[in-house]
């Protein structure tokens, strides 16, 4: 959209950076946040590390756990993949934070009476935990992920030439459902001036 109203790639890619936030980027940093809480819990870094941790978390930020659930997949297969290289390779990592992860999972479990699978960002978010990295730079690695992706759409977008692309497809016809027309001119106008 960005391209197709005249931005130079490099500002296309701002304006889609820009719109990673909480509701779309965030989840991995969030997830982070929540292992650094339990991980640093060090006097119980089990069942109740993790309940203290999920209590403070829902009530910060309601009932939605990043990095866990997956809207159209019961089990996230990219993280069943990850964790698994995670729980091949403890030389390189410990295995402290995969341990959360699952006692998040494991938790979840309980508070809602159905599994609740970590999905990609979860994984992501262990990973991350495990080579070091704050909770402050999750947001970063994944926006850094998704750059070169968004060369590529903002590359072939100006290859198209199109002018002001907007969200919908030209094929669907937009349909104002507001206000009904109404009329502004004098007659309309109350005693003090102000529109009626």
């Amino acid at each position: 959209m960005a391209v197709s109203c005249g931005l130079p790639l490099n500002g296309a890619m701002a304006s889609a950076i820009n719109a990673l936030d909480d509701v779309h980027g965030g989840a991995g940093q969030q997830c982070m946040e929540l292992y650094a809480a339990i991980d640093a819990d060090r006097a119980d870094t089990t069942e109740g590390a993790v309940e203290r941790a999920l209590d403070a978390f829902v009530a910060a930020h309601g009932k939605i756990v990043p990095g866990f659930g997956h809207r159209f997949h019961g089990i996230d297969p990219r993280a069943v993949r990850l964790l698994a290289l995670v729980d091949a390779a403890p030389d390189v990592v410990g295995g402290r934070f995969a341990r959360i992860g699952r006692l998040v999972e494991a938790a979840l479990g309980r508070r809602t009476g159905k599994r609740i699978p970590m999905n990609i960002d979860g994984v992501t978010a262990v990973i991350y935990s495990e080579l070091g990295f704050p909770p402050a730079l999750g947001r970063g690695l994944f926006i850094l992920s998704r750059s070169v992706g968004i060369l590529a759409h903002a590359w072939e977008q100006s290859q198209q030439g199109a002018r002001i692309k907007g969200p919908m497809p030209t094929s669907i016809d937009y349909t104002y459902s507001g206000h009904p027309p109404r009329s502004l001119d004098r007659a309309s106008t109350a005693e003090d001036g102000e529109p009626s």
